[in-house]
């Protein structure tokens, strides 16, 4: 039997290398810790269907490699990205510093109307911590993100990171701020019936009502 959703999100999870994005995604998906975690060569991919606002949308999660000599290839990935986990390490103060830097790519190369999530990770490692949650909290609201911790190691705030991001595009859907049928949008109808109806596709119905 196929697997049933209304939308379809292209999402990205993106920063440097070690922050946790593989485990985060492993978390999401598995609901487990990831053992034997290795930086990750190019991309990884995983998807999953989550019920949100009454309606189920299929989440393909995009898990790009952090260190440099990757970065050609995985910013071929962010092309018609939707929504977008901009994770650091909370105990690496190096990590933080590249946030404007992958902020920047991911508003450039995806699209300025991307919903990005910023996720500090490693919440468990609170006694090593080198950001503080109101510094983070700050550069989110200068940059016109939304912001959690998390823990891929207990799964503290995990599932919550992706709802919140998926909150905020079908939100954004609602309000006709991003249009599903626009290319590159990073969103696709999965329930053909959640189609608009376009001004003009309803003026043409109700001429043919006049004139048949």
């Amino acid at each position: 039997m196929s697997e049933s959703y209304d939308y379809l999100f292209k999402f990205l999870v993106i920063g440097n290398a070690g922050v946790g994005k593989s485990c985060l995604l492993h978390q999401f998906i598995e609901q487990k810790f990831k053992q034997d975690s290795n930086h990750t060569i190019g991309v990884e991919f995983g998807s999953k269907v989550v019920n949100i606002i009454q309606k189920s949308v299929k989440l393909q999660v995009w898990d790009t490699a952090g260190q440099e000599r990757f970065r050609s290839v995985t910013r071929s990935y962010y092309r018609g990205a939707a929504g977008a986990l901009l994770v650091y390490d909370i105990s690496s103060r190096e990590t933080y510093n590249a946030l404007t830097n992958w902020l920047t790519d991911a508003r450039t190369l995806a699209s300025p109307n991307i919903v990005i999530v910023l996720v500090g990770n490693k919440k468990d490692l609170e006694a090593d911590r080198e950001v503080t949650f109101m510094e983070a909290s700050r550069f989110a609201h200068e940059n016109e993100l939304s912001f959690l911790e998390t823990s891929a190691l207990t799964g503290e705030n995990v599932e919550e990171v992706f709802l919140k991001c998926t909150r905020s595009i079908l939100s954004k859907i609602d309000a006709g701020e991003l249009d599903p049928d626009r290319v590159g949008s990073g969103i696709q109808y999965g329930n053909a019936q959640l189609r608009r109806v376009t001004p003009q596709q309803q003026s043409g119905t109700s001429e043919k009502k006049k004139c048949c």
